[in-house]
């Protein structure tokens, strides 16, 4: 044990020592808090070192060409135009009406140009004006079907958690009336737990309906945030700390429970029973926001825990910059290693601790709105 600590410490100091004296060695310096920024953000791509990718699938639609399949390879780390799209910082962009005429094939960075907010791309002392993909609120002239870091890593925590659960299922097939064994013996304490005592005390008689539900909810945000804290592919990206994913998750929860509130759950919200009349008028607008606050809430606590967690952890990595002087001083980047390495050590503990206690969390407050839904008049 203590020969592979030793090991795993060398290896950090050394792979901090060498990324300190590539940031002397660039020609291109920026804050490091873009670079906090883009490792918690979204990408078409993931960045292992270097210049080191892997791509991802490029799946885009335009109203005037149609769609386009390709590999984020394509782009050539941000240098080549596809099609007129561009990858700016691991985004895929388009330039904004782009046409076979324009004759822009290679670019040579992305930015903003000054007194600016949209995002550029520069070619030949041109500057070519980026679009970003539309969605419901802005609608542009392109859509992004891609297979992002975070899309990927959703439909992998779906396959290992179809995996999981089938073999748990084959395990007990096989083994009807024996001891539990193997994996088996890992996740039947974790899925007892969250029914005895999460799911029935707070849904009540009623809670078989709703284990599916919230079991998957559960399962889901836990394996989405084992796998964001490992730093390297599969892992590393950061899918319960991007608002859309907490949005549709919380979104799924709101469904249930409108769809499961009885007669005695909106009647408490709209007017409720033993309270004056004048105040019912002043209570039932703060009721019925309440019934979308509550999963504001739900997906606000999971972002802001999650993202937090990166953050920090990030910035401790960044340590190793500030006291090394970006490689300048030798001492300062063997100092802050050291520092480095048992700072986010702990923080790795910590954010593990948080993995589950989060999903435990949303599984909790999921089950007592539920609950709060259902309960019968008494």
């Amino acid at each position: 044990m203590k020969i592979r600590a030793t090991f795993i410490i060398a290896a950090l100091l050394v792979f901090c020592v060498s990324h300190a004296r590539a940031g002397q060695e660039s020609h291109e310096e920026k804050p490091y808090f873009e670079y906090v920024i883009e490792h918690i953000s979204d990408a078409n791509e993931f960045h292992v070192f270097g210049d080191v990718h892997i791509p991802l699938p490029c799946i885009l639609y335009a109203k005037d060409r149609g769609l386009d399949v390709f590999m984020s390879s394509a782009f050539e780390h941000g240098h080549k135009v596809v099609n007129g799209y561009v990858l700016d910082h691991g985004d895929v962009k388009r330039i904004k009406g782009w046409s076979e005429n324009m004759g822009v094939h290679h670019i040579e960075r992305t930015g903003e140009e000054e007194g600016s907010e949209a995002r550029f791309a520069f070619s030949d002392g041109k500057a070519y004006e980026l679009e970003s993909p539309g969605h419901f609120l802005q609608p542009t002239s392109w859509i992004d079907f891609s297979i992002t870091k975070n899309v990927f890593t959703m439909l992998l925590a779906s396959l290992i958690l179809f995996v999981i659960f089938f073999s748990v299922r084959k395990s007990y097939e096989q083994r009807d009336g024996q001891s539990p064994k193997g994996l088996q013996s890992f996740i039947e304490p974790i899925f007892t737990f969250i029914r005895d005592e999460v799911v029935k005390p707070n849904i009540g008689h009623h809670y078989e309906k709703y284990m599916p539900f919230v079991m998957s909810l559960f399962f889901f945000v836990l394996i989405c945030n084992l796998l964001g804290l490992i730093p390297f592919f599969p892992g590393s990206a950061n899918v319960t700390g991007n608002l859309a994913t907490t949005a549709a998750l919380a979104f799924f929860t709101l469904i249930i429970v409108t769809i499961s509130g009885n007669r005695h759950y909106w009647q408490h919200i709209f007017w409720m029973p033993g309270v004056p009349v004048p105040i019912r008028f002043m209570l039932a607008p703060i009721e019925f926001a309440g019934v979308f606050i509550k999963p504001f809430t739900l997906l606000i606590r999971l972002f802001a825990n999650i993202t937090a967690g990166h953050v920090i952890i990030l910035c401790l990595v960044g340590m190793v910059f500030i006291l090394g002087d970006n490689g300048k001083n030798l001492g300062g980047v063997i100092s802050g290693s050291f520092l480095t390495v048992a700072f986010v050590f702990i923080m790795n503990l910590l954010e593990l601790f948080v993995a589950f206690l989060q999903a435990f969390i949303f599984a909790l407050l999921t089950s007592l709105y539920i609950g709060a839904a259902i309960e019968e008049h008494h």
